[in-house]
This record gives structure tokens, C-alpha cells and sequence, in this order.
């Protein structure tokens, strides 16, 4: 017989749904965190964040050539990504340079490439 994932009664732990409500309710950044997520979880954004935590900066063209967008795309992306906080740019004659905002964005990328793995090593 198939072991059923959810609760069989209902069941609610005041003091721990409590405690967990007044801690949501004081987070302020709930829709920036939420658009935060689902940026990254489009494949192309996804693959130049992880791009730029293994290059501390590249400039669009290359961008583009690494994932195989064109430049245009690779730009819409990238601005998308900085729109977000999540990169940053500078320009240098004719040429865009992005890199990453700061370490917790590489963070964030590296931990959920690093989970996945072990997700996959467990299989």
C-alpha cells in the first residue's frame, strides 16, 4: 500500500503556526524575494547568474556567445537580472560589462547548484 503524504485528521499547533505567522507578517520583502526566485528560475537568467559566479564579470557579447543567445537576448536578460538587483553593470567605451550585485546573490546560485547535486547523488 502507498504511504499517503499528507495528514490524515486535522490537526493545527497554535503555538508553532502562531509563532510562524507573526514572523511572516513582519517580512517586508516578500514580493522582492518572489520575484527574486522566479527570475532565476527561467533557464537563460539562470544560466548567466551562474555565469557570472564563475567570472566575476563579462561583457555582454560574451555573455551571449557562453549560453548561446543572441546579443540582444543576452542584454534583455541581463537587464532583467540588474532590474532586480541581482547584477550590476559598467561601461567601458563601447562595451557593457555585468557582474554579479554582491556575494549573497553568488551565494544563493552556488547553494542551489550544490543542493542539486546532492539531490542527484542521492538518486
Amino acid at each position: 500500500m502507498k504511504e499517503r503524504d499528507v495528514c490524515e485528521i486535522t490537526c493545527v499547533h497554535s503555538e508553532k503556526t502562531d509563532h510562524v505567522k507573526r514572523e511572516l507578517s513582519k517580512t517586508q520583502h516578500l514580493f522582492e524575494v518572489t520575484k527574486l526566485f522566479k527570475a532565476l528560475s527561467d533557464e537563460t537568467r539562470l544560466k548567466i547568474a551562474y555565469t557570472l559566479t564563475l567570472e566575476d564579470e563579462l561583457c555582454v557579447c560574451d555573455v551571449a556567445h557562453i549560453v548561446g543567445a543572441t546579443t540582444a537576448t543576452a542584454s534583455h536578460h541581463l537587464r532583467h537580472l540588474r532590474s532586480l538587483g541581482l547584477a550590476k553593470y559598467r561601461k567601458e567605451g563601447k562595451l557593457v560589462y555585468y557582474s554579479l550585485d554582491d556575494d549573497h546573490v553568488k551565494q544563493l546560485i552556488h547553494i542551489a547548484f550544490e543542493h542539486q547535486q546532492e539531490v542527484a547523488e542521492r538518486k
